[in-house]
């Protein structure tokens, strides 16, 4: 498995990790869209995992009402020491006014109840879920700060923040010499590119990694959907949760793209799109979810082997979307905003 440096830190992560959002104790018909895995199937995925070198789990205090933590922690008992742990905080957890937020009172209460159910006393990444605008950044930046002074969280990540949410967090970090976002978990595939309007050139110059969440556009770069047969089940409503709307004719071409190279490399449609997101800037770790063991070793399939520069051209052009203003309009000044030099 290839290693990669999360951001500005000093931690390496696999470069795909293992997204646990399928694990579900039951009981929550949204997340059981994503899966049900129980414990005994868990642990022979977390198994698996391990043993490629798949040693990174990401999870959220939110999913399935707390019991992908659960099931997660008692697969990893006795294994802790082999395994990276990401989790979240901010979405709402109870019905109380301070169960929500990223406010010091729900975080540190978020963190410890997290620990709990992962049956340890340390996360390795703790991310904000998404921005609180009712919360002051410098409250919300110094509560993570003293949970790492105190070595209940390693580092720190945002998650589905806005550019100029994350930008103003690091430079509260920076003020007022607080610990820093060092990851950003953010949706990005060849049919969802927004990442690369301004997330992705503010993760290159503050050293921001991205860790891809969703990478197979919601299901919908699985191979199974193809130009001239019916959508059906969840890829027709856009993904388990209903995910951003696509252009029928903008994803048939980007699907004729991903089979021509599939046809080409001996590789399989998903696996051709996971490749192409471990080439883009800033990406540190690509989030994989399985329902069974099946899946994941297919997924494991996307790393160890690299497309071409012709391949990885024509996928960008097939996918390639007009961004919005005033992102088109600094295409065209290139002279001042280069581009990544493989980008």
């Amino acid at each position: 498995m290839e290693y990669r440096q999360l951001g500005r830190s000093g931690l390496r992560v696999p470069a795909l990790s293992f997204g646990a959002g399928t694990f579900s104790g039951g009981g929550n018909p949204f997340f059981e869209k994503w899966g049900a895995t129980g414990l005994d199937a868990a642990q022979r995925i977390v198994d698996l995992c391990l043993d490629e070198g798949v040693t990174f789990f990401d999870t959220a205090d939110v999913y399935s009402n707390g019991s992908s933590e659960e099931i997660l922690g008692a697969a990893l008992k006795g294994k802790r020491d082999k395994a990276l742990i990401s989790s979240k905080a901010t979405f709402r957890t109870g019905k109380g006014e301070n169960d929500v937020g990223s406010s010091r009172y729900h975080l540190v209460r978020a963190c410890e109840a997290s620990l709990k159910r992962l049956q340890t006393d340390h996360i390795d990444l703790y991310f904000m879920h998404g921005f609180d605008a009712a919360t002051p950044v410098d409250e919300t930046l110094r509560a993570l700060d003293d949970l790492i002074t105190s070595g209940k969280i390693g580092y720190i990540g945002a998650s589905n923040f806005s550019g100029w949410h994350l930008m103003k967090s690091l430079a509260t970090s920076e003020k007022h010499g607080l610990a820093r976002y060092v990851a950003y978990q953010g949706y990005y595939s060849l049919i969802g590119r927004d990442y690369e309007w301004e997330l992705m050139p503010l993760g290159l110059d503050q050293g921001v990694g991205l860790m891809v969440w969703s990478p197979l556009g919601w299901g919908r770069l699985t191979g199974k959907i193809r130009r001239g047969q019916d959508e059906s089940g969840r890829i027709a409503a856009g993904g388990a949760a209903g995910g951003p709307p696509v252009d029928d004719e903008h994803l048939y071409t980007v699907v004729d793209a991903l089979q021509a190279v599939a046809d080409e490399t001996g590789r399989t449609v998903p696996q051709v799109a996971l490749n192409w997101l471990l080439t883009r800037p800033t990406v540190a770790n690509v989030v994989v979810g399985a329902r069974n063991e099946a899946q994941l070793k297919a997924n494991l399939g996307a790393v160890g082997w690299t497309l071409t520069p012709d391949q990885v051209a024509r996928l960008d052009a097939a996918s390639r979307r007009t961004p919005a203003y005033p992102y088109w309009h600094q295409t065209g000044f290139d002279e001042r905003n280069p581009k990544p030099t493989n980008w």
